[in-house]
């Protein structure tokens, strides 16, 4: 199965919640959108800080997936958002992770959220532990 395919097939319940649709995905590159609606939002009707960090921390998550070995899981160790600029109600917000170190014991990725414009949003940054088959 392909990787993009591997990711769309995880059926991940709060990832459909929020709305994430994976849109390209390699071993070194996760993409994904995400439209700001009324119920991601707080008051003025921008993106909850909450919602932009699941969002980065669920892409971070789908790029260790698709390196981990067989059999393999991953858990959240870190995360760390740097806001830079509001998403406002109705915005498409375009996801890009990239790997910053893959190493057996953890994975680190940076997670750059734009606006479907180019207007820089948030960066995560995520340490994602290798949880080794039971």
């Amino acid at each position: 199965m392909d990787p993009l395919e591997r990711l769309r097939a995880l059926k991940l319940p709060f990832t459909e919640m929020i709305g994430i649709e994976i849109v390209s995905a390699d071993k070194d590159r996760v993409v994904a959108e995400v439209t700001v609606r009324p119920e991601l939002c707080t008051q003025p009707q921008v993106m909850h800080g909450g919602a932009i960090m699941a969002f980065g921390d669920t892409l971070g998550a789908c790029g260790t997936i698709l390196n981990l070995p067989e059999g393999a899981s991953t858990t959240t160790l870190e995360s760390k958002t740097n806001f830079i600029a509001g998403a406002p109600l109705g915005a498409r917000l375009v996801g890009e992770t990239t790997p910053v170190h893959r190493g057996r014991r953890t994975q680190v990725w940076t997670t750059r959220i734009s606006t479907a414009e180019g207007r820089l949003v948030a960066i995560v940054t995520q340490t994602q532990m290798v949880l080794e088959p039971r």
